[in-house]
């Protein structure tokens, strides 16, 4: 059975991205880990610090060192030490939450251009530069939502989430929900007519099992030889 450590920055990132393995790869073997101050740290720090992303590394040795065949990180805002921590474990996969969600985005968009909506705003400036093209993406922070989200009102969250999208401007065909705890206000923005609403987790869990089973055929080719 395959060994996939999930690696959390913030609570709310746990259901989605476990309910995603549960429905597309229920076979997978999970562990999570969670730090929930990194995302308080990050927000006081305004940028990452050499400190966080020392601990990211310690998270993903320990991860390592516990037998994981693939690392997902489910917390968007963290990019560049999340780079770190796949060189640091190489060739051992190590997935950011967005990559498999971006490259779909960015292939349903068209002419159009990618509405990128996040709770957490540190997520934005982080998320931005993982596109091809970041002019063609509208950053959008939705304020308030992760505050109620985090205090159980999970309702308000996505009423919160959903006015933020009904504000979007007409030539954004593609709504991208930044954040895996965001994964739960889709139903509430899929109605809004011409869009398409892509979320983080399952993308994830496609993209971080094509990359396991890619790398044991790789190891199955080289045994045969």
């Amino acid at each position: 059975m395959t060994a996939i450590t999930l690696i959390h920055a913030l609570e709310a990132s746990i259901a989605p991205i476990n309910a995603a393995f549960a429905a597309h790869w229920p076979q997978a073997r999970l562990a999570n880990l969670l730090d929930d101050s990194l995302s308080r740290d990050l927000a006081e720090a305004g940028a990452l610090t050499d400190a966080i992303v020392a601990r990211f590394r310690t998270l993903g040795r320990y991860a390592a060192g516990a037998g994981a065949d693939g690392i997902l990180f489910t917390c968007s805002a963290f990019g560049p030490a999340i780079d770190a921590v796949a060189a640091d474990l190489a060739p051992l996969p190590v997935h950011k939450p967005n990559t498999a969600m971006i490259a779909r985005t960015v292939a349903a968009t068209g002419a159009g251009r990618i509405a990128l909506l996040a709770s957490f705003a540190p997520t934005l400036p982080s998320m931005l530069p993982e596109f091809p093209d970041p002019d063609r993406v509208l950053p959008v922070h939705c304020p308030g939502a992760l505050d109620a989200l985090q205090s159980g009102d999970a309702a308000r969250h996505d009423a919160i989430v959903a006015a933020v999208a009904a504000t979007l401007p007409e030539d954004c065909s593609v709504v991208a929900l930044a954040q895996f705890s965001l994964a739960r206000a889709a139903a509430a923005i899929a109605p809004q007519a011409g869009r398409t609403v892509l979320t983080t987790p399952q993308c994830a869990v496609e993209g971080i099992r094509a990359a396991i089973f890619h790398e044991a055929c790789v190891e199955n080719r080289g045994a045969i030889r």
